[in-house]
């Protein structure tokens, strides 16, 4: 078995180059979680507009506090998942060319943001959202920066997934 060595000029014209915007969406979303945990009480509503507070909260589960109460195992798991899924997308940005910037672009905000959560489930046990939004008594699950960028990278997944990956011709393998 012989293994295909990595050339420099594979790496520089890979879909890495969208390193910087999983490392900005890291920043911003950690930066934001400490403010709100500096200067948010907890689980008290601070109203921006009528649609819009901003409320700390604690989440120990997932997405819509999924498994929360489950004991403290979940941490972990949902760490690993985490660990598992920045891998996969890791090596599919080293492998996606760099013209498909649409969907570098995608995967390095759904990236920061799984690292961003990562980040806060692994120190803190927790991971830390503020922005709520509601409508006459009906709230939307509170959440923070990280998973803003993880539904926003997904919508432009799908959208490059229904409307430019039929365009895409595969590039020839030089042997």
């Amino acid at each position: 078995m012989t293994l295909k060595a990595t050339k420099t000029s594979d790496v520089k014209g890979s879909c890495l180059i969208w390193g910087w915007l999983s490392l900005l969406v890291v920043l911003l979303d950690l930066g934001s979680k400490q403010l709100a945990d500096m200067y948010l009480d907890y689980a008290d509503p601070n109203p921006l507009l009528p649609v819009f507070d901003l409320t700390l909260l604690y989440n120990r589960g997932a997405a819509f506090s999924f498994l929360s109460d489950a004991g403290g195992w979940q941490r972990w798991l949902f760490a690993m998942i985490a660990v598992l899924v920045s891998t996969v997308i890791v090596v599919w940005l080293r492998r996606i060319e760099r013209k498909h910037w649409w969907l570098g672009l995608a995967l390095s905000m759904v990236l920061g943001g799984a690292l961003g959560n990562l980040y806060d489930r692994v120190v803190l046990g927790y991971v830390i959202d503020f922005i709520s939004l509601h409508y006459q008594g009906y709230y939307f699950p509170a959440f923070n920066l990280a998973d803003s960028a993880i539904t926003l990278g997904a919508v432009i997944l799908i959208f490059d997934m229904l409307f430019l990956e039929a365009k895409r011709k595969p590039s020839k393998e030089k042997m």
